[in-house]
This record gives C-alpha cells, sequence and structure tokens, in this order.
C-alpha cells in the first residue's frame, strides 16, 4: 500500500487560515507545489474550506486544507466562518497567512486565541513579504514569506514538519493484542454501503494492523464463522466482528475465545472508549421525551435499514421501551450545544481523525453529556459488553460503577 492510499484520517491535517486577500491560498499552492486552490485578487475567493489528500515531503501523507477569510462579511460571510471554526477542530497544524504589508489585525489575533485555546502546533506566515522593504526578523513561530517569488517556502515547510504530531509508536488498533503467529478471525458482512468490490475501512486497516503484527487474519461472514472455529484446527487469539451482527457472532464464538468488535477498537484508538462504556450505562436511564443524537463522522448514502437512521433508534426503543426523539449529524457537523440530548450515540469514528474525535468527546463531557459509540451501545444493548472488554481488563471496573 502506497502513501498515496493512506486513509485521510491517518494524515497530518495542516490548516492554512487568515484574513481575505492575504494570500492563504497563493501560500498553499507555494507549499504544495501544486495549483490547488484558485487565486485570485477579488476578496473572499476561498468560500468554503478546500480540502487536498496529498505526500507533502519531508512529512508524508497529510491533508491541507484551505480556508475562507476570518473576515469574511454578511451573512454567508458569517456561514463560511462557522465552517473555518469548525476545521480548527481537526487541524494538527495551524498557518496563519498574515499579509507583511498590514501586520496582525484583531481577526488574527483571535485566530492566535483559538489556536492555543485548542492547543494547536501553530505558526505566522508573514506573506508578501517581497512589498515590505527590510522585513523586520521575524519572532519565535513566525517567517517571513513571498508566494508569489518562492521566498522562504522550503523554509516554511521545514517549520511545518517539525510541528507535525509524531507517531505513537505504541498506538496500535489491534496490533499490541496480538503475537506474530496468531490467528485472528474478522467477521465483516458485506456492508452495503460500502463502495462496490471493497471493504469497509474498519475491516481494510485491521487487516493491515494485524499483517504489520506478523499474524494472520482469517476473514469470514458471519454465517460461515462457526464452521471455521471448528476447522481451523487451531484457536485464534482473537475474533473480531461488526457490530451490527454481534449477537451471532458471540452465539458462535466458544467463552474461551477473546471477542471484541471494531467499533470498539476503533474506540479505543481514537481515545474514546472509557467514556463510552461510561456512557452506554446511561441506555437504561432513558426516559420518555429525552433526546438522542446520532452522529457519524461520514455522509455516506443511506440505506433502507441503515445502522444510524434505522437500526440503532429501532434497538434503542425495543430495549428501553421509552418513547426517544432522534436527531442526526453527518460529516463535519456537530453541535456546539449539546445541552438538549440525553445521550449522543457516534459512530466508530473511522474517517475522522483523533484531533477531532477527542474534541467531539471533550464538548459532551464539558456539558455533561454522556456520550458512546454504536458497537459499545450494541454490545450494552444485547447484554454482551462485559465479554467484549476482556480484551481490555482495566475497562471492566467501569461496568461495576
Amino acid at each position: 500500500m502506497g502513501l498515496s492510499t493512506t486513509p485521510a484520517a491517518e494524515r497530518v491535517h495542516i490548516g492554512f487560515f487568515g484574513r481575505r486577500n492575504a494570500g492563504k491560498s497563493s501560500v498553499v499552492n507555494a507549499v504544495t507545489g501544486q495549483e490547488l486552490a484558485v487565486v485570485s485578487d477579488v476578496k473572499g475567493t476561498t468560500t468554503d474550506p478546500v480540502y487536498k489528500t496529498m505526500e507533502l515531503l519531508p512529512m508524508g501523507p497529510v491533508m491541507i486544507i484551505d480556508t475562507p477569510g476570518m473576515d469574511d462579511v454578511g451573512h454567508l460571510g458569517a456561514l463560511r466562518m462557522r465552517k473555518t471554526r469548525q476545521v480548527l477542530n481537526k487541524t494538527d497544524v495551524a498557518i496563519l497567512v498574515v499579509d507583511a504589508a498590514c501586520g496582525l489585525c484583531p481577526e488574527d489575533r483571535e485566530l492566535l486565541t483559538l489556536f492555543r485555546e485548542k492547543n494547536i502546533p501553530h505558526l505566522i506566515a508573514y506573506n508578501k513579504a517581497d512589498l515590505v522593504p527590510g522585513s523586520p526578523s521575524p519572532g519565535e513561530g513566525e517567517l517571513y514569506v513571498s508566494a508569489l517569488y518562492g521566498h522562504n517556502i522550503e523554509a516554511l515547510k521545514e517549520k511545518i514538519a517539525s510541528l507535525s504530531p509524531v507517531d505513537d509508536p505504541k498506538l496500535r488498533l489491534v496490533g499490541d493484542l496480538i503475537h506474530p503467529s496468531d490467528f485472528v478471525v474478522l467477521v465483516t458482512p458485506i456492508d452495503k454501503a460500502a463502495p462496490k468490490g471493497r471493504l469497509i475501512l474498519p475491516q481494510q486497516q485491521a487487516i493491515r494492523d494485524i499483517l504489520e503484527a506478523d499474524a494472520a487474519a482469517i476473514v469470514v461472514k458471519e454465517f460461515e464463522l462457526r464452521e471455521t472455529l471448528a476447522h481451523l484446527g487451531k484457536k485464534p487469539s482473537l475474533v473480531i466482528t461488526d457490530s451490527q451482527v454481534f449477537a451471532k457472532v458471540s452465539a458462535d464464538t466458544p467463552l474461551d475465545i477473546p471477542l471484541t468488535s471494531f467499533s470498539i477498537l476503533f474506540a479505543r484508538y481514537k481515545g474514546l472508549l472509557e467514556a463510552a462504556v461510561r456512557g452506554a450505562s446511561v441506555i437504561d436511564k432513558l426516559e420518555d421525551g429525552d433526546r438522542v443524537l446520532i452522529s457519524e463522522g461520514c455522509t455516506h448514502h443511506r440505506q433502507c435499514d441503515d445502522i444510524g437512521q434505522v437500526k440503532l433508534p429501532r434497538w434503542l426503543k425495543n430495549h428501553t421501551g421509552k418513547q426517544l426523539s432522534f436527531e442526526w449529524t453527518s460529516g463535519t457537523e456537530f453541535p456546539e450545544d449539546l445541552s438538549p440530548y440525553r445521550l449522543i450515540l457516534h459512530c466508530g469514528g473511522c474517517m475522522l481523525n483523533e484531533r477531532e474525535v477527542r474534541y467531539r468527546q471533550k464538548c459532551a463531557l464539558d456539558q455533561a453529556v454522556p456520550i458512546t459509540n454504536y458497537g459499545i451501545a450494541i454490545a450494552y444493548m444485547q447484554g454482551i459488553l462485559r465479554r467484549s472488554l476482556e480484551v481490555f481488563p482495566h475497562l471492566l471496573a467501569e461496568l461495576e460503577e
């Protein structure tokens, strides 16, 4: 698998911010060496965040984000600035592009405050330095550049690389739970929502991580599991299932074989697992009229029996016996005010980077709204959450509280 196929959620997200006509798009094009963004002398040319996955040396796979100007005006301007603020929730490294001739303005200072509040590594690129004779010496985290003439663009790339997150070698999806030569059985129903001819992303990433651990991945559909386990000749070290067939897989997997789900593994990988386990217990406390937010990180085409739109609401109503009210969000949309909700059910987050998942978790916890995810909620309602968490013994205590 080449670097170009790295999932978007696994890339370093680099956001370019600033006022209209400060030259953000020109700097983006200069840094990437491509005409990724439309440039113009007309203020406000960039009307929505522009995303582009690419390879950027010396960092490797990145997601470049060009944002609308923070000083945009009118109703549409307010919407564009709202989109810009949403981008901050997923930004790993932020570059504030400032017109060198104008210097820092109130909007720039507001952005710098937001960077600090959100703990986003950042630097200031004073663009159009060619128009400012004798540019002053840059301070810490500052650089004078000219997108037009390419001045200091390589230095800017080096500074960006120095701020990018360092991969944690301990952070694995499943590889740290197994050993070389182990067998892992993956139960993967053919998901109608997946692109034709491909597995969904969590399944692909689990297979890759298992192979990198020098273990063997055996992939079956839910109706093939029982016979596969009977004829393996060796007990697998782990069975990982799609959450939608959790009950059947649990029934077909002997109790001496550890069992978990892709959704639970992703909750751990994205930093949500502990909060999600605590949040699941709220399901039994739901009352008539409670509002439940179901949030997905992607915008896939809805199927007739979609898990978020149809199955989860049905399962929750059947389990609780209550008349619940449901609302949905998808993609980058996530409410700032979560107070109306009694519970948040989030997808596995495979399309979101860790920073955005942690942001959503923090929003929920700060507003005292319990949050869990699909797989953990399903396992809880089916009475198999304890079993699915046995691979993480430290979490079993959460179920006693």
